[in-house]
């Protein structure tokens, strides 16, 4: 398998970790059974793409890497330090559609330095956007 195959598994490998790391972290905040539902359910397509991803990355011989630590300890800061000034509802919403935004922009912007890696590996980013995309729209109603 190629490099640039390689290098955008692994980017939609660690934005999967990423997110469930965040959806688990935010469901210890969430009380409305609706959302803390929505955030179980979302934070399940996230692993179950992310199995996808490393059963791919095993195939090339490569294995799935974390998210860079910086990136994990900033998003937790940001993260606890938000929900300490409003610890409700709505900001784990907002918290969430924020994440959900960036997500999306890290995976198209690999898809776009990527662009001669397997169409596997940008179904793959493709599912995360959607994915993505569908837990903001998610979100809108607890904001």
């Amino acid at each position: 398998m190629d490099a640039n195959t390689i290098e955008l598994l692994r980017e939609c490998s660690s934005g999967c970790q990423m997110a469930m790391d965040s959806v688990k972290k935010m469901r210890e905040y969430a009380e409305d059974p609706e959302l803390n539902h929505l955030l179980e359910s979302y934070g399940e397509k996230h692993r179950k793409l992310e199995a996808k991803i490393a059963e791919a990355l095993e195939k090339c011989g490569e294995r799935e890497s974390p998210p860079s630590k910086m990136a994990e300890m900033m998003a937790r800061m940001e993260m606890h330090m938000k929900m300490f000034m409003h610890p409700d509802d709505k900001q784990v919403a907002k918290i969430m559609m924020d994440g959900c935004n960036m997500g999306i922009q890290s995976v198209s912007e690999y898809v776009n330095k990527y662009p001669d890696a397997s169409k596997e590996s940008q179904e793959f980013a493709k599912e995360i956007i959607r994915i993505e995309e569908d837990f903001m729209q998610e979100m809108k109603g607890f904001v």
